[in-house]
């Protein structure tokens, strides 16, 4: 049986991330198919613990430290000419460690998960497969800046090149597929998508409530890895442009930001009325049963929304930005709300808050949306077809 490599650029467990979350369900599923080695960058010490996590799934685990200096590899990107997102995962022991398995196994397809993984993979016979996720190189231009636009042309001329000698490169919806067959010319036998799915029995509506988020009044989360600048900027208009709003009519509502790694700048938005910031929380569903709503109003967000699916999952009423709502196959004001702005976003809260029954039935149809539509079992059924490993 032939064998499958799959590069990453974080460990892949424990999946507590959006991006690490995708990344393992492709491991197991590709596991499942064929013996995999797994050779992959870390950057958290903690992801060493369960390293014999990813060996009771894979044929063989390689994992080397990033390199942490962000400085060092911009400098080197501008001598260069080259993506500072791309230097800052250059490794020569990650290269070696890949440069074994491909010697030493019979590995027929490569499978390398973000776009900064091709620079590992070398020209030659073997299926490659390019699983971008997202559009980076869009996310740096609209980020906006000079630095930001230069690493959005340098990175969009790497995505470029990568999936023109790519067998297949994948995102994670059609829209994000369509924006980069558009900006590359490149045809939808070259450009395809697998959506994210959802764990329906981890993040189920029963899970208990225990002692998070007690206290009085309604309830509003947000999750999210907390040094993320999409995020950091979601939380931040939130916090002080529409909760004003908000606890203007509703005086004791709340507003918690939960999830790991929170800026110096999130956590003084815990200074402000009704604002609280847990940082990591052993269990983010902990959260999420406690909460009566679950925002997420991102103004900047590519691809599909890992947060979004996990409240609709747990049966929780959502209320997202248009940003954060894309890509998510829901039909709006019934299994998902969409408010674009503070003034919206408020009337939006207080309208769910007001009508409780409401709430409820938009989150009762936002986990039937989930179930016959965000399994990982059918979001990966195609891809046998996609390795090449169909009979």
């Amino acid at each position: 049986m032939s064998d499958i490599l799959f590069l990453a650029h974080r460990v892949p467990y424990p999946p507590d991330r959006g991006d690490k979350i995708r990344s393992w369900h492709l491991l197991n599923a590709m596991a499942r198919l064929a013996p995999v080695h797994v050779c992959a960058l870390w950057d958290d010490a903690r992801d060493l613990a369960h390293i014999d996590v990813l060996k009771g799934v894979a044929k063989s685990v390689h994992l080397e430290r990033a390199d942490p200096s962000r400085l060092k590899a911009m400098a080197k990107a501008l001598r260069t000419g080259g993506s500072a997102s791309v230097a800052a995962c250059a490794s020569t022991a990650l290269q070696a460690a890949v440069d074994a398995v491909l010697r030493d196994h019979p590995v027929s397809t490569i499978f390398a998960y973000s776009g900064q993984m091709a620079q590992f993979v070398p020209v030659g016979s073997r299926r490659f497969v390019m699983d971008f996720v997202d559009m980076d190189s869009a996310k740096f231009a609209a980020f906006g800046g000079f630095a930001n636009r230069q690493e959005a042309r340098r990175l969009f001329a790497f995505e470029n090149a990568t999936a023109r000698r790519a067998d297949l490169s994948l995102f994670v919806s059609d829209a994000e597929a369509s924006l980069f067959r558009r900006d590359t010319g490149l045809g939808p036998d070259k450009i395809s998508f697998i959506e994210n799915g959802i764990d329906l029995d981890r993040f189920d509506p029963a899970h208990p409530r225990g002692a998070a988020g007690a206290g009085q009044g309604p309830l509003i989360i947000f999750t999210g890895q907390m040094d993320y600048r999409p995020n950091i900027e979601a939380v931040t208009a939130f916090a002080r442009e529409t909760m004003p709003m908000v606890r203007a009519r509703i005086s004791d509502a709340r507003f918690v930001i939960v999830g790991r790694a929170p800026t110096d700048d999130v956590r003084a938005l815990a200074a402000l009325p009704g604002v609280s910031v847990t940082g990591e929380v052993a269990d983010t569903r902990d959260w999420l049963a406690a909460a009566d709503l679950v925002v997420a109003p991102l103004k900047l967000a590519r691809g599909i929304q890992n947060k979004v699916l996990e409240a609709m999952a747990m049966a929780k009423p959502v209320i997202a930005s248009p940003a954060a709502a894309e890509g998510i196959d829901a039909v709006p004001g019934e299994e998902l709300v969409i408010a674009d702005g503070a003034a919206a976003e408020a009337e939006a809260v207080r309208t769910l808050i007001a009508h409780p029954g409401q709430a409820t039935d938009i989150g009762r149809a936002a986990r039937a949306r989930m179930e016959a539509r965000y399994s990982w079992e059918a979001r990966l059924a195609g891809l046998p077809a996609i390795l090449g490993l169909a009979s």
